[in-house]
Protein backbone atom coordinates (compact mmCIF):
# COMPACT_ATOMS: atom_id res chain seq x y z
CA UNK A 1 0.00 0.00 0.00
CA UNK A 2 1.39 3.36 -0.77
CA UNK A 3 2.49 5.61 2.31
CA UNK A 4 0.57 8.45 3.72
CA UNK A 5 2.41 11.55 3.45
CA UNK A 6 2.68 14.31 5.99
CA UNK A 7 4.97 17.50 5.40
CA UNK A 8 5.07 18.79 9.06
CA UNK A 9 6.32 21.96 9.40
CA UNK A 10 9.52 22.32 11.39
CA UNK A 11 7.74 25.23 13.85
CA UNK A 12 4.87 22.94 14.30
CA UNK A 13 4.60 22.59 18.47
CA UNK A 14 4.64 18.51 18.53
CA UNK A 15 3.08 18.81 22.44
CA UNK A 16 0.04 20.30 20.37
CA UNK A 17 0.38 18.19 17.24
CA UNK A 18 -2.67 16.20 16.81
CA UNK A 19 -0.67 13.53 14.31
CA UNK A 20 1.55 12.80 17.65
CA UNK A 21 1.60 8.50 17.62
CA UNK A 22 1.32 8.19 14.03
CA UNK A 23 4.68 8.58 13.30
CA UNK A 24 6.70 5.14 13.74
CA UNK A 25 3.63 3.40 11.62
CA UNK A 26 5.05 1.61 8.48
CA UNK A 27 1.93 3.08 6.35
CA UNK A 28 3.05 7.14 6.90
CA UNK A 29 5.66 8.94 5.89
CA UNK A 30 6.46 12.32 7.42
CA UNK A 31 8.80 14.84 5.69
CA UNK A 32 9.85 18.24 7.43
CA UNK A 33 10.01 21.18 5.78
CA UNK A 34 11.34 22.66 4.29
CA UNK A 35 11.93 19.61 2.18
CA UNK A 36 15.27 19.43 0.22
CA UNK A 37 14.61 15.77 -1.22
CA UNK A 38 11.03 15.15 -2.33
CA UNK A 39 9.47 11.45 -2.50
CA UNK A 40 7.92 10.55 -5.81
CA UNK A 41 4.26 12.65 -5.27
CA UNK A 42 2.76 11.12 -8.67
CA UNK A 43 -0.29 9.64 -7.85
CA UNK A 44 -0.89 11.42 -4.85
CA UNK A 45 -3.91 13.44 -3.92
CA UNK A 46 -3.00 16.80 -1.58
CA UNK A 47 -5.54 17.48 0.84
CA UNK A 48 -6.39 21.62 0.08
CA UNK A 49 -8.81 24.08 0.14
CA UNK A 50 -10.79 25.14 -3.16
CA UNK A 51 -10.06 21.65 -4.99
CA UNK A 52 -12.63 19.32 -6.34
CA UNK A 53 -14.35 17.24 -3.29
CA UNK A 54 -12.57 13.92 -1.99
CA UNK A 55 -14.39 10.86 -2.73
CA UNK A 56 -14.43 6.94 -2.84
CA UNK A 57 -13.18 7.60 -6.50
CA UNK A 58 -9.89 8.82 -5.56
CA UNK A 59 -9.18 5.74 -3.02
CA UNK A 60 -6.74 5.15 -5.89
CA UNK A 61 -4.48 7.60 -4.88
CA UNK A 62 -2.14 8.33 -1.87
CA UNK A 63 -3.17 10.71 0.39
CA UNK A 64 -0.71 13.73 1.30
CA UNK A 65 -1.19 15.90 3.79
CA UNK A 66 0.26 19.44 5.12
CA UNK A 67 0.81 19.36 8.78
CA UNK A 68 1.42 23.30 10.15
CA UNK A 69 -0.53 26.19 11.03
CA UNK A 70 -2.81 28.32 8.26
CA UNK A 71 0.04 30.40 8.39
CA UNK A 72 2.22 27.83 7.15
CA UNK A 73 0.19 26.27 4.39
CA UNK A 74 0.56 28.40 1.88
CA UNK A 75 4.52 28.57 1.69
CA UNK A 76 4.47 24.74 2.43
CA UNK A 77 2.41 24.35 -0.69
CA UNK A 78 3.87 26.90 -2.74
CA UNK A 79 7.13 24.73 -2.15
CA UNK A 80 5.92 21.46 -3.52
CA UNK A 81 7.80 20.22 -6.87
CA UNK A 82 6.53 21.92 -9.97
CA UNK A 83 6.80 18.65 -12.00
CA UNK A 84 4.44 16.35 -10.49
CA UNK A 85 0.99 15.20 -11.38
CA UNK A 86 -0.44 15.31 -8.04
CA UNK A 87 -3.89 15.64 -7.53
CA UNK A 88 -6.36 18.32 -5.74
CA UNK A 89 -8.68 17.69 -3.27
CA UNK A 90 -10.96 19.27 -0.54
CA UNK A 91 -12.91 18.12 2.19
CA UNK A 92 -16.84 18.53 2.30
CA UNK A 93 -17.80 22.07 4.10
CA UNK A 94 -20.17 20.40 6.80
CA UNK A 95 -17.87 18.54 8.84
CA UNK A 96 -16.66 20.41 12.41
CA UNK A 97 -13.63 20.65 14.34
CA UNK A 98 -13.80 19.85 17.65
CA UNK A 99 -10.06 20.97 18.23
CA UNK A 100 -10.24 24.33 20.08
CA UNK A 101 -9.57 27.30 18.10
CA UNK A 102 -8.84 30.84 19.48
CA UNK A 103 -8.38 32.68 16.08
CA UNK A 104 -10.60 36.11 15.96
CA UNK A 105 -9.11 36.09 12.09
CA UNK A 106 -10.86 33.15 10.93
CA UNK A 107 -14.65 33.25 9.51
CA UNK A 108 -15.71 30.03 10.71
CA UNK A 109 -13.64 28.70 13.11
CA UNK A 110 -15.21 25.16 13.49
CA UNK A 111 -14.48 24.53 9.74
CA UNK A 112 -10.38 24.47 10.32
CA UNK A 113 -10.29 20.89 11.12
CA UNK A 114 -7.22 19.82 12.85
CA UNK A 115 -4.96 17.73 10.92
CA UNK A 116 -5.94 14.58 12.54
CA UNK A 117 -9.64 14.82 12.11
CA UNK A 118 -8.72 15.99 8.36
CA UNK A 119 -6.92 13.26 7.69
CA UNK A 120 -9.87 11.19 9.41
CA UNK A 121 -12.50 12.04 7.07
CA UNK A 122 -10.01 11.93 3.82
CA UNK A 123 -10.04 7.90 5.41
CA UNK A 124 -13.68 7.46 5.58
CA UNK A 125 -13.64 9.24 2.42
CA UNK A 126 -11.41 6.55 0.38
CA UNK A 127 -12.74 3.60 2.56
CA UNK A 128 -9.35 3.75 4.40
CA UNK A 129 -9.09 1.82 7.74
CA UNK A 130 -9.67 4.43 10.18
CA UNK A 131 -9.86 1.95 13.21
CA UNK A 132 -6.43 3.42 15.18
CA UNK A 133 -5.96 6.84 13.57
CA UNK A 134 -7.60 8.51 16.57
CA UNK A 135 -6.44 6.33 19.19
CA UNK A 136 -3.89 9.14 20.75
CA UNK A 137 -6.61 12.52 19.99
CA UNK A 138 -7.83 14.04 22.96
CA UNK A 139 -10.86 15.44 21.36
CA UNK A 140 -12.07 12.37 19.85
CA UNK A 141 -15.62 11.37 21.38
CA UNK A 142 -16.68 15.50 20.48
CA UNK A 143 -15.28 15.26 17.20
CA UNK A 144 -17.20 12.13 16.25
CA UNK A 145 -20.37 13.13 18.09
CA UNK A 146 -20.17 16.40 16.48
CA UNK A 147 -19.65 14.86 13.18
CA UNK A 148 -21.97 12.57 13.69
CA UNK A 149 -19.91 9.88 13.24
CA UNK A 150 -19.67 6.57 14.52
CA UNK A 151 -17.52 6.33 17.57
CA UNK A 152 -14.67 2.99 16.61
Amino acid sequence: MIPTLILRHRKENLKKCSLRGLENREDFRFLSYPCTEWPDLNGYCLLTLNAPILSEADAHLGLFLLDGTWKYAEKMESSLPKKTSLTYRTLPKYFRTAYPRYQTNCADPERGLSSIEALYIAFLLTRRNVEPLLEHYYWKEEFLKKNNLEIR
